[in-house]
């Protein structure tokens, strides 16, 4: 038999140096509103871009990327 399982949607975000990852707030979200939503709390994602998706350890893993470059 063959049975089939949704997997939970992971985000992780890259700040001053640490992978922080974050849960799915709402399944049924896109990404961009997933992204919108955490831009209260890490206000480097509205600057961000989306890579993914990437299947590992069971779950979909987006990764939001900044875009800002590095003075000097």
């Amino acid at each position: 038999m063959l049975v089939t399982t949704q997997l939970e949607r992971v985000f992780v975000l890259k700040d001053k140096g640490q992978e922080i990852r974050l849960t799915d707030p709402e399944p049924r979200w896109s990404i961009e509103a997933v992204m919108n939503f955490y831009a209260n709390m890490y206000p480097i994602l509205t600057t961000a871009k989306v890579s993914g998706p990437l299947i590992k350890d069971d779950a979909v893993e987006y990764r939001f990327e900044s875009v800002m470059g590095t003075k000097g």
